[in-house]
C-alpha cells in the first residue's frame, strides 16, 4: 500500500512539472541545443517530488530556420552567457547535392594546372630531315621529333590552363550555411567569448583539445586576423588549423569534426550571409 501511494505522488509531481513546463526563466545549451530550466514558485510543486536535475525539451526538427540559443564558452569552459544563432544561417534544411557542388567547385577552383608537354615545335632537334624519301626501304620521316621517336614530342598532351568551374554566388552562400547547421545539428559547434591564449606554448592548445568530447580534428574561426600567440601555439599541430572569419568555408568545415567560432567570427559569417548578392 505505501509503495502504491509513493508511486501516485511521483505521477502527480510528474503532471505538474508538465502544468508548468511554460514557466521557464533561464535558457541553457545541452547538447549546445535550447533547453529550457525550471524555476517554480515556492509552494506550488512540493520539493521532495523535484528532481534536482533541470528539465529538457525534447530533441527538436532541424532545418526550420528557427533561431537557436547556444552556450557561450572560452578554452576553460567557463561560461560566459549566451547566444542567439540566427536561424537562416545556422538552421537550413541540409542538402547534400549542394554541398556535392560546392565542394567540387573548390578543389577544382584550387587546382594549379601547371602540367604541360612539349609539341613538336617545342622539342630540341634538328630540322633536317633525317634521309632521303626514297630509294633506302624506310617509312618516310622528315624530322626525328615526331611523337613516334625517343626523346621525341607528346601529341595531344596537357597544356596549362584553369580547372575552375561556375557556380553561382547564391549556391555557394548556400553550402557555406548548409555546412553550418550541419555542426550545429551535430553538436559541434562550439562559440566561444574570445581565443586569447595566456601563452603561444603548444601545450595549452593540447590540453584543451583533450578535455573536448569526440574531437579529432578542430577548426578554429577568429573574426580578424589571428591572434599572434594562437597561430604559434597552434602551427606545429596537424589537427588544429585557425581560420579567419573571410577564409571560413565548406571543405574546410567539412574536414574537420568541430568547430570553434568566437563571438565576433558568427557575427561577421551572420552580416555576411544577410549583405545582398552584388550581381
Amino acid at each position: 500500500m505505501m509503495r502504491s501511494s509513493i508511486h501516485l505522488l511521483l505521477r502527480s509531481g510528474r503532471n505538474l512539472v508538465r502544468e508548468f513546463s511554460g514557466r521557464s526563466s533561464f535558457v541553457v545549451s545541452s547538447r549546445r541545443l535550447s533547453t529550457s530550466i525550471l524555476t517554480p514558485e515556492k509552494g506550488v510543486i512540493p520539493p521532495e517530488l523535484l528532481s534536482k536535475q533541470g528539465v529538457i525539451t525534447p530533441d527538436r526538427t532541424y532545418g526550420k530556420y528557427e533561431d537557436l540559443v547556444t552556450r557561450v564558452t572560452n578554452f576553460h569552459n567557463e561560461d560566459k552567457g549566451l547566444m542567439v544563432l540566427a536561424g537562416d544561417v545556422f538552421d537550413v534544411p541540409i542538402r547534400k547535392d549542394i554541398i556535392h557542388r560546392v565542394v567540387r567547385w573548390q578543389l577544382a577552383k584550387r587546382q594549379q594546372g601547371t602540367h604541360s608537354t612539349k609539341t613538336i615545335s617545342e622539342v630540341s632537334g634538328t630540322g633536317k630531315k633525317p634521309y632521303k624519301q626514297k630509294g633506302l626501304g624506310r617509312a618516310r620521316h622528315g624530322t626525328l621529333r615526331g611523337p613516334q621517336f625517343r626523346h621525341g614530342a607528346t601529341m595531344h598532351g596537357p597544356k596549362p590552363r584553369s580547372h575552375a568551374i561556375k557556380l553561382q554566388k547564391k549556391v555557394r552562400r548556400l553550402g557555406l550555411k548548409i555546412a553550418l547547421s550541419a555542426r550545429t545539428a551535430e553538436g559541434k559547434l562550439l562559440v566561444f567569448e574570445d581565443l586569447e591564449v595566456p601563452s603561444h606554448k603548444t601545450k595549452n592548445i593540447v590540453n584543451y583539445v583533450s578535455q573536448m568530447e569526440n574531437t579529432k580534428k578542430l577548426l578554429v574561426v577568429d573574426g580578424g586576423p589571428i591572434d599572434e600567440k594562437l597561430k604559434l601555439a597552434t602551427q606545429n599541430l596537424h589537427y588544429v588549423n585557425v581560420l579567419p572569419s573571410i577564409g571560413l568555408n565548406v571543405y574546410s568545415i567539412l574536414q574537420h569534426d568541430t568547430l570553434v567560432m568566437s563571438r565576433d567570427a558568427v557575427d561577421r559569417i551572420v552580416t555576411r550571409m544577410h549583405t545582398p548578392i552584388n550581381r
